[in-house]
């Protein structure tokens, strides 16, 4: 197992930890290795849950006890998804909006390696609907992600992003705002 750094600089890439497949096939084959079936059957059921109930309070509490850690007044839309094997990688601020539809991945399994990464969101951030969110992400305090877009690089505080993959956006003034 390696690790490509620690949280601070270097991006998404630097703070993934890489662990090679333990077998000839793609490592997604080998899953069960990574995670107890348990306990993805557990969190697999909590987050199903999760997605269909109405309720923001019962879904912070659903996903707090599956190991997210989850700030307060976060609203999650209905059909979210955290990550089925390692949600306890999830930070999200308060006050965060979490998008309909929305995928937020800790981990993904490629050919020949598989791949963890914490994934930090920040407070009073808007994350539109559809969107997904790979592991060892960092999107800032206030950013906003347009709906449909793949967040694969961290986002700063205050941005705009949207698209696949994310670029910054420019944010038109509102008519009821005026020019300092």
């Amino acid at each position: 197992m390696t690790t490509n750094g620690g949280s601070s600089g270097g991006g998404r890439q630097a703070r993934l930890t890489i662990t090679p497949s333990v077998g000839d096939y793609n490592s997604l084959v080998y899953w069960y290795k990574t995670v107890s079936a348990v306990k993805a059957t557990r969190n697999g059921f909590v987050i199903m849950l999760a997605r269909h109930v109405p309720s923001l309070a019962f879904k912070r509490w659903l996903y707090r006890t599956i190991g997210m850690k989850v700030g307060n007044h976060v609203s999650f839309a209905w059909h979210v998804t955290p990550d089925l094997f390692f949600p306890e990688l999830i930070t999200v601020g308060d006050n965060t909006i979490v998008g309909y539809n929305t995928t937020i991945l800790a981990h993904e399994y490629l050919l020949h390696e598989w791949r963890t990464g914490v994934v930090q969101i920040g407070a009073n951030v808007t994350i539109g609907a559809n969107c997904t969110i790979l592991p060892g992400v960092v999107i800032g305090d206030g950013a906003v992600i347009s709906a449909m877009s793949l967040v694969n690089k961290d986002v700063p505080a205050g941005a705009t992003v949207g698209g696949v993959p994310i670029r910054p956006l420019s944010v038109s003034k509102r008519p009821d705002q005026q020019d300092d």
